[in-house]
């Protein structure tokens, strides 16, 4: 692994990118020194970093940053960082990097309902209490989609502007094709949707960032509304 202090010699990065860069190098790694546990977090003071808000993936990331500036906030500005984990199943070794040691940083999150056991057994696990049910994680700052983040958009947009927004972008065609296989007939276009988003790399975050362009901020789906409400 490189070390934390490897990455403060990187001339190209912002303090922010040499955070993310190293608490992801220190997750990789499995295990963390307590002069490595040091390292991430003074980066963290370096880039005025005080929050970081755990994410799945880069369309989790794009939605909170875009949403966030919709909201005519700026996340760095108010101390938070969202950091894209690489999947659910990383969240323990990202608790052990962030939450121990002495660390000072704030945490939150956002989950998908089949995701929601790994974050609840690694928030257990890194000493935020027992038997966590949605509500405690709720309380904890880490919230859980309904299904998923598309799931949640599709339904605050609407079946029609989705497609509307699929059509703009080009992907029409591709979707009428998707639709018409045999393993998607019998599914609502709601679920065809939520599945055509996912089935080519680099797409879900493509529609995270045009769903959130269209998003009426009057009907913010709720686990993304009580997220920036805390942050």
């Amino acid at each position: 692994m490189h070390g934390a202090a490897a990455w403060a010699k990187v001339p190209d990065m912002d303090d922010t990118e040499r955070f993310r860069a190293a608490a992801t190098g220190a997750a990789a790694a499995g295990t963390l020194s307590p002069t490595e546990a040091r390292e991430v977090h003074g980066l963290a003071v370096a880039a005025g970093i005080g929050t970081v808000v755990l994410v799945e993936g880069v369309s989790d990331r794009v939605a909170v940053e875009m949403l966030a500036e919709r909201l005519c906030r700026d996340l760095s500005a108010e101390g938070a960082c969202v950091l894209d984990m690489g999947g659910a199943m990383s969240i323990r070794r990202y608790l052990q990097v962030l939450a121990g040691n002495g660390s000072e940083l704030r945490l939150a999150g956002l989950c998908d309902a089949n995701e929601a056991p790994f974050f609840r057994r690694g928030l257990e696990e890194a000493g935020y209490g027992r038997d966590l049910d949605d509500d405690a994680m709720t309380a904890l700052g880490f919230h859980v989609c309904t299904l998923d983040l598309e799931d949640e958009l599709i339904r605050c947009l609407g079946v029609g502007t989705v497609c509307e927004v699929i059509a703009s972008a080009g992907h029409a065609r591709k979707l009428r094709t998707f639709q018409d296989q045999p393993a998607q007939r019998d599914r609502t276009v709601a679920q065809q949707l939520r599945r055509f988003m996912g089935t080519t790399s680099g797409r879900k975050e493509q529609y995270a960032r045009l769903l959130i362009e269209r998003l009426d901020l009057a009907h913010i789906p709720a686990p993304l509304s009580r997220l920036l409400a805390a942050l």
